[in-house]
């Protein structure tokens, strides 16, 4: 027994050394590098060079000079973390000398025990690179990202909008105006209209009201009674500058949809055709979509339009296009974009059992946009509205917004990869389906008790 014992004790390792050799050969060409903000630290194999590590300065002109120096060392790719911002400059300039660049996640990443330096980060990442163990993230074209830098930037100029949209509330609360507990938006029409007026001098309430636009549910008395308050000069003064800024950024962000639909402009298009506007959707849209016609547009370069997909924006739609690109045959199957999303069921399995099925954390923009387009079919009268509440029902909301949010990945897959156009009617057999199973529940049930469904008649057929 103790024979066999280290027999098999002898054939593991032999094994593993084995493997370990094979996996050394994977890419014998690889560097590694831990990015820093005023230095980085890159790692070649020890038989390139004597001096196999060095440091860089943040420089362009150091980080060119890194690069000439792997390209001495024949390295033809390159592994680093994707740490803040600074890997962009490291990542855009190693890309323009035409060498491979792994952007893994940090997360995904694991230093060998002991003491942490960057030193260490930097041959660790190395080694795993060689060895074949790392898996480049997701980074579409330069044009696309170009427009996904133009979206993000957005989204903050959005933020610092509403920052000043609560100091507006704030001046109107410190001289005891209530206006913004009276009308849903405090910067629509009626709002602004009355704002501009206080501004300018006029504080009688009952002049103010009747500046109310015929869609405000509250009647001029009501309106005119939130209007009377003390109008101290510093909290006009404050207010005026909250006003003033709101427009300032508004504008802003006006400029930056000109930018967005400039670069929109120039891809290539897949359909010369026009799509059919959905007007429900354009009368629901929120405060924050595009200013231009984004529909068109994504319409013409990816030949299907998305937004047919109910409970999807345009700006949804756009978040989609900047995230993925134009590629989506980049994940090999539906299965690899979802687990991508971090909507997939990420199983932990041990000794044959499942330990959890949670879905794995995961900050991915598209993800956020698809959570936002579920949650917009609470009162969708489509398959999918119906899905969303059977799912909400039975699980509770924040998994039915996972599980919708999947589904919805799926379709917005499927157009892209087959160039077909959403068709409600495709859900027509699973609804069959799921009629069926809820009839067959019923008369079990009611066989159960000792009765027998029968099948009401219609007026036409008696």
């Amino acid at each position: 027994m103790l024979k066999d014992h280290c027999m098999t004790t002898k054939l593991k390792k032999s094994k593993r050394k084995s493997t370990k050799k094979v996996l050394h050969e994977a890419r014998g060409n690889a560097a590694g590098i831990d990015v820093g903000a005023y230095e980085v630290f890159v790692a070649v194999p020890e038989d390139r060079d004597e001096e196999n590590i060095r440091s860089f300065s943040t420089f362009t002109e150091d980080l060119q000079e890194m690069a000439r120096w792997l390209k001495q060392c024949r390295i033809d790719t390159v592994a680093m973390e994707s740490t803040g911002v600074y890997w962009i400059p490291v990542f855009q300039i190693l890309e323009a000398y035409e060498i491979e660049v792994y952007l893994v996640n940090a997360r995904h990443v694991k230093n060998a025990p002991g003491r942490k330096t960057d030193v260490l980060d930097c041959q660790w990442l190395q080694y795993l690179h060689s060895v074949g163990l790392l898996s480049a993230s997701f980074r579409p074209s330069a044009n696309v990202v170009a427009i996904r830098t133009l979206l993000r930037h957005r989204e903050n100029l959005i933020k610092s909008a509403a920052s000043h949209i609560q100091h507006i509330q704030k001046s109107l609360t410190q001289m005891n105006l209530y206006l913004h507990n009276v009308i849903s938006h405090i910067t629509g029409t009626t709002g602004m209209a009355i704002i501009d007026a206080i501004l300018s001098g006029e504080h009688d309430p009952k002049v103010l009201a009747k500046l109310r636009d015929y869609r405000i549910k509250a009647d001029e008395e009501t309106i005119a009674k939130s209007l009377v308050g003390d109008y101290k000069e510093e909290h006009l003064f404050t207010l005026k500058h909250s006003v003033d800024l709101y427009r300032y950024y508004g504008a802003l962000i006006q400029e930056c949809d000109r930018e967005i639909e400039s670069r929109l402009v120039t891809f290539e298009t897949k359909r010369e055709d026009e799509p059919k506007l959905n007007p429900v959707k354009k009368k629901t849209a929120g405060t924050n979509e595009l200013t231009f016609d984004v529909q068109s547009h994504l319409y013409k370069i990816y030949g299907v339009d998305l937004t047919e997909i109910p409970g999807i924006s345009g700006l949804g739609a756009h978040t989609i296009f900047t995230e993925i690109g134009l590629d989506i045959h980049k994940f090999k199957t539906v299965h690899h974009f979802t687990s991508w999303l971090g909507l997939s069921p990420n199983n932990k399995v041990s000794g044959g059992k499942v330990l959890s099925s949670k879905t794995s954390f995961s900050s991915n923009r598209v993800a956020k946009a698809l959570r936002l387009a579920a949650n917009a079919l609470y009162n969708s009268k489509s398959y999918l509205g119906n899905y969303f509440r059977k799912m909400r029902s039975r699980l509770g909301a924040p998994k039915a917004i996972t599980a919708t949010a999947h589904k919805l990945a799926r379709i917005v897959y499927s157009m892209l990869t087959n160039q077909t156009p959403y068709d409600e009617s495709v859900f027509a057999v699973e609804e069959l389906k799921s009629q069926e199973k809820l009839m067959k529940k019923l008369k079990n049930q009611a066989s159960a008790l000792g009765f027998t469904l029968v099948e009401a008649k219609t007026p036409e057929s008696a």
